[in-house]
């Protein structure tokens, strides 16, 4: 059963933030409890080109203000095993996404700089072994994928598409038309 999903927020264009601002940012949360649940660590990794930028370690989640493709925006990436269906999984990364996206927005260091976009994201299965990036997987959860899509954007059009290299994660990204 997947349990690993990725969800990545993007950040709209253009976007001039440091990110360093997420380090005092990201160790407040962890002091002030602002998330629901435990959050442990800061990690910078904004020395790595189109890297994870900077890393909120949670023990369930790691949240990133990521730089990944070069496309600025927020990762959630869940760690841990979650109950429930597919569809009831990437609705919980979306919604985990969401609300540190719309937390960041609010906070003083980015209010008016930073905003997330509400019609594209990015999902990815963070398990090799239970999901390659093959044909078969995708198929294999297309229906749930695009039910979940339709669900966040009401019914909106969208396109997908799917990263076919199979070095990488099972990836895709959505993007409201």
């Amino acid at each position: 059963m997947i349990q690993h999903f990725r969800v990545k927020l993007f950040a709209e264009d253009p976007v001039t933030i440091d990110l360093g601002d997420a380090i005092p940012v990201f160790h407040r949360w962890i002091r002030d409890r602002v998330l629901d649940e435990l959050l442990i660590d800061v990690a910078d990794y904004r020395h790595v080109p189109a890297g994870p930028g900077v890393v909120l370690v949670g023990q369930d989640a790691l949240y990133s203000l990521d730089n990944g493709g070069r496309r600025l925006g927020l990762l959630y990436n869940r760690r841990t095993v979650l109950e429930g269906r597919t569809g009831g999984k990437l609705h919980a990364a979306f919604e985990a996404a969401r609300r540190a996206c719309r937390r960041l927005e609010a906070e003083p260091e980015f209010r008016g700089k930073l905003r997330f976009s509400d019609g594209e994201c990015e999902v990815s299965v963070n398990d090799r072994a239970l999901a390659p990036n093959t044909e078969q997987t995708w198929l294999a959860l297309k229906g749930e994928l695009e039910q979940f899509l339709s669900e966040i954007w009401l019914g909106r059009t969208y396109a997908v598409e799917r990263a076919k290299d199979p070095r990488e994660l099972l990836r895709i990204t959505a993007k409201v038309a």
